[in-house]
């Protein structure tokens, strides 16, 4: 841990020596949702397995690259894939692409994601923008030494999701003719999808969706200083509500038909940025 800012530097430093764009903006893609850097231009591909001490990802729909190129008039770096815990991960290793962005640059972060809806008014192909999350892990992404080059022991989350980003997104969803709603994200540690007595308990404590992933990496970055737009892609109802039982094919294949909008909103936003 006390060469942790020397291994991200190294990381930051074989990206930025093999790509001539400095990102200002990141975002993650999560199941299924790595089309948007088709619309990139002047991109770079850097394959994980490629970058020093960069996690692999294993999941499918998760490509395994970052892409560096502009869009909408900024420049992005785009995660193709992210890392869960589920797969084995520390909680480092999850967030470790979060503190590689914060040293190329990048200010702001949108993190999408494919996930269950939990509110019966949500429906699959919903985009859903996070208001707050409820972290039922059992273990926090910040556990662990600190480094205050890096960030405060004791960082604040009163608003990990940025109100003004909310406030650009729901604009461009407005202007697009996009239906986009708004609610709480709780995170399962999976890899199984939950029991239907376990929805009733996250809806009881106030979740609107459940997913996999996302929390951990929201809450780096807001330790991190930068700013975070979370958006969720209702692929499935969750368990006990759905009428039938889940698959990680159905999840990526609905992805896939919301993936259109997605794409469009995540370009409006940064277009606005």
């Amino acid at each position: 841990m006390s060469n942790f800012y020397e291994t991200v530097q190294s990381s930051a430093d074989y990206i930025l020596s093999h790509c001539p764009l400095r990102p200002t903006c990141g975002v993650v893609l999560g199941s299924g949702l790595g089309g948007l850097v088709d619309s990139m231009e002047d991109k770079t591909v850097l394959p994980y397995a490629d970058i020093p001490h960069f996690p692999r990802s294993t999941v499918a729909g998760h490509a395994g690259n970052l892409v560096i190129g502009r869009l909408a008039g900024q420049t992005v770096a785009a995660l193709q894939g992210r890392f869960h815990y589920y797969e084995g991960f520390t909680m480092r290793q999850v967030t470790y692409p979060m503190y590689v962005l914060k040293l190329l640059g990048v200010q702001t972060l949108l993190l999408t994601n494919a996930c269950g809806g939990i509110d019966r008014t949500l429906q699959p192909g919903d985009l859903m923008l996070l208001t707050d999350h409820i972290n039922m892990l059992g273990a926090n992404s910040l556990i662990g030494e600190n480094d205050e080059r890096f960030g405060p022991r004791f960082p604040d989350m009163t608003e990990v999701y940025s109100l003004r980003l909310r406030d650009l997104a729901k604009a461009a969803a407005r202007e697009l003719g996009i239906p986009c709603k708004e609610g709480v994200y709780a995170i399962f540690p999976g890899p199984c999808y939950e029991t239907a007595a376990e929805i009733r308990a996250y809806r009881a404590l106030g979740a609107d969706a459940i997913g996999m992933s996302t929390v951990p990496e929201a809450i780096a970055a807001n330790y991190l200083g930068l700013e975070v737009l979370g958006i969720a892609c209702i692929t499935n109802m969750a368990t006990g509500i759905a009428e039938k039982k889940h698959s990680h094919q159905e999840v990526l294949a609905a992805a896939n038909r919301s993936s259109h909008h997605l794409r469009q909103l995540v370009e409006s936003v940064i277009a606005r940025l």
